[in-house]
């Protein structure tokens, strides 16, 4: 962002160039994000509840704002604007599309638009990642790594995932859709080094064959319900927050990134506390983690429910545009911000408008 004193430039990053700055950058990223979960932690971010718009007409479609305030050495206010159209699959064009727009703290003004389907699918695979990273700390290193669900965001999380130098000996694939089984299954024998890829017949052979399970579905209710798939105490990394029955939750060590904001929406654990009339289930989150305040045992099942927080929005977006900007990827919008001569000399006469 500029420097420079008064209104800030308003000017647009489209998604070629949001691409080129965060391809191949997944360490920095990951440590980004670790960054924007401490000093959310801290309280040093503003993350209000997500604001969805439903349509009567479109039932299964939504558009949802995510605003959110961060401080620290690089402070950025905002707001993420996604929608969610899953008809869009049948028309051959992306389920998702977002953008973001970053606000300058000391004028209000926003100053930057940014293509944010990237930034959103990294953040949340950075947010994995950092969990990952964080609750398998004291474990041995995972010898297999199970996705049960194919689509974008699986592609993502299998990116950040590979950057933690695990190197497992088999990467397992499920998904209800054969073709999406296939093409991921592909994706990773392509991109994963020579890591034989197995693809499972069911979700129930996919978990207990998995240490790590990495949910990562469209799915809008629980369909895992029996906890004895999960008698080896794999980590799950529960990104798509609503496969898992509250039975399963009950029996897990549960680590969620934000407790207000994950139970709600019918989530897993907002379905484990609607049952159970409260939040003990719940060990602590991912701050309390990282901060050394939870240590997660080994001998029990791990869930990690990231709600998914727009700070880890503003936090990329930021560090995107400012990477743009030197690179010369930022197009100004010239005149954008109109009328503004009766403010050009500030008045201090008492009462003046």
């Amino acid at each position: 962002m500029n420097e420079q004193v008064g209104i800030p430039r308003f000017g647009v990053v489209p998604g070629v160039a949001v691409h080129r700055v965060l391809d191949g950058q997944q360490p920095e990223v990951i440590n980004l994000v670790e960054k924007a979960y401490r000093l959310h932690g801290e309280a040093q971010t503003v993350n209000p509840p997500s604001y969805f718009l439903r349509f009567p007409d479109r039932p299964s479609a939504r558009i949802i704002a995510l605003p959110a305030s961060v401080g620290g050495e690089r402070p950025v206010d905002g707001i993420k604007w996604i929608s969610s159209f899953p008809s869009n699959l049948e028309r051959g064009i992306p389920r998702a599309s977002a953008v973001l727009i970053l606000n300058d703290p000391a004028t209000g003004y926003p100053y930057a638009c940014l293509e944010s389907s990237i930034i959103s699918a990294v953040r949340t695979a950075a947010s994995a990642a950092v969990a990952a990273r964080a609750l398998l700390a004291d474990r041995p290193r995972p010898r297999r790594i199970g996705f049960l669900g194919t689509g974008l965001i699986a592609r993502y999380l299998h990116q950040y995932l590979s950057t933690l130098g695990w190197e497992p000996e088999e990467l397992g694939v499920y998904d209800l859709s054969d073709q999406y089984a296939r093409d991921f299954a592909r994706h990773l024998r392509e991109s994963s080094g020579g890591t034989p890829v197995r693809r499972y017949e069911s979700s129930e052979e996919l978990i207990r064959a998995s240490d790590v399970v990495v949910l990562a579905t469209t799915a809008a209710q629980p369909h895992v319900t029996d906890p004895a798939w999960f008698d080896h105490h794999p980590l799950v990394l529960h990104v798509s927050l609503r496969d898992l029955s509250s039975e399963i939750i009950l029996d897990s060590v549960n680590v969620v990134d934000d407790v207000e904001h994950v139970l709600k929406a019918d989530t897993s654990v907002h379905l484990a506390e609607q049952s159970t009339g409260g939040r003990d289930f719940l060990a602590g989150t991912l701050y309390d983690v990282l901060t050394g305040r939870l240590a997660v045992p080994a001998d029990r099942t791990v869930v990690f429910s990231p709600f998914g927080l727009g700070v880890l929005d503003m936090t990329v977006g930021e560090h995107v545009f400012r990477r743009a900007e030197e690179a010369d990827e930022v197009t100004a919008v010239e005149g954008f911000f109109h009328d503004l001569a009766r403010h050009a000399s500030p008045r201090t006469e008492a009462g003046s408008r």
